[in-house]
């Protein structure tokens, strides 16, 4: 008799995994941004204080509610913000726990917390790059798919996934053959009885798979994020080596010297921000190196770079300037949602290729 698997992965574990990541990072920075700009208020009287550690409990725990009780891809996805959204609140108060006299602005703390949130990147890393998919797992995905067009009804992009983890299945498989015929025979959504946000979606794939085919939109996006690599260069150089200096101190022809002074006293937070960036950098000439070839592999490799953006450079750069990392974290993560539905466009698209 076979032996049964005990953890069958979920294909799209990465994704909910990285919206949880990014949900912590910019928990984080939001939750030491309001701080700042109302004073270090405390909510609570009499004594009382309610830490904002608390309420993240409670977003974790709203968490695995929605988890545990509703079915389908939206369910998993607010799971993953709400508890990312927790666990960032959470986090945050570490300083006050390993210190003697509860010190929030423990500077170690700093460091504490970036390095969870790379402890729990690899993490998440290794569990997307273990032994190959098994027959099992293919199936067990297939029948997710098939769970979330029951929900929402089915369009043609679920029913070729669906197809595609059948055929990596045991061709025989019992449960294989009657789901294939299923879907076959299965009527898909019409546009027009589709859904407000449905329609939406679809025609943003539409757009999305005209402008493909345009001969300037890959040079569009190479563009794009060279110009989004030579800023970030510039705003983390600035960021370490001007701010805190006068006008007339930066305009005088001394200022090469204090640069240089300063590249002696570089602290912890500035060496990481540089070699943040550059790894970042190093991410997209990859990705516009990989454009001819590979689309797909390209805008992994962009998607790569954002990502880096937000784990590191961003935390660090707002330890030094709060409100302008807020900014470049939102513009992060706006980048990030386009690259990950450009992604699963081009997924799609070498899935179906392969039939």
């Amino acid at each position: 008799m076979k032996r049964k698997q005990l953890f069958v992965r979920n294909f799209s574990a990465g994704l909910y995994l990285e919206s949880f990541l990014v949900a912590a990072v910019a928990s984080v920075l939001i939750i030491r941004l309001f701080l700042q700009l109302t004073g270090y208020p405390q909510i609570g009287g009499g004594g009382l204080h309610i830490a904002h550690m608390l309420w993240g409990g409670l977003l974790m725990l709203a968490s695995i509610i929605v988890l545990l009780s509703f079915l389908g891809k939206w369910a998993a996805q607010l799971a993953a913000i709400l508890g990312g959204t927790g666990f960032g609140a959470f986090i945050d108060e570490v300083g006050k726990f390993v210190t003697s006299n509860n010190d929030y602005f423990f500077q170690p703390a700093v460091a504490m917390i970036y390095v969870i949130f790379i402890l729990i990147f690899i993490a998440i890393r290794a569990l997307q790059r273990g032994a190959t998919y098994s027959r099992e797992e293919y199936l067990a995905n297939a029948l997710r798919e098939i769970e979330e067009a029951a929900l929402h009804d089915l369009d043609a992009e679920e029913r070729k996934r669906a197809l595609f983890y059948l055929e990596k299945t045991t061709p025989d498989d019992a449960l294989a053959l009657p789901l294939r015929s299923a879907l076959a025979e299965a009527d898909l959504i019409p546009h027009s009885q589709a859904q407000l946000l449905d329609r939406i979606k679809n025609l943003i794939k539409s757009f999305y798979h005209y402008v493909a085919r345009l001969w300037w939109f890959p040079f569009f996006v190479i563009g794009f994020f060279i110009v989004q690599l030579v800023l970030k260069l510039i705003y983390v150089f600035i960021l370490i080596f001007f701010v805190g200096l006068g006008w007339n101190e930066i305009l005088d022809v001394q200022v090469v010297g204090r640069i240089a002074a300063r590249m002696k006293n570089l602290h912890f937070v500035d060496w990481a921000e540089i070699v943040s960036s550059l790894l970042s950098g190093a991410f997209v000439l990859w990705g516009v190196m990989q454009m001819r070839r590979s689309r797909l592999s390209s805008y992994r490799a962009f998607k790569r770079s954002v990502l880096v953006s937000i784990f590191f450079t961003q935390v660090f750069a707002f330890y030094q300037e709060q409100f302008s990392a807020l900014l470049g974290l939102l513009l992060n993560i706006a980048i990030l949602v386009a690259l990950q539905f450009m992604i699963d466009r081009e997924e799609s698209a070498v899935a179906a290729a392969k039939k």
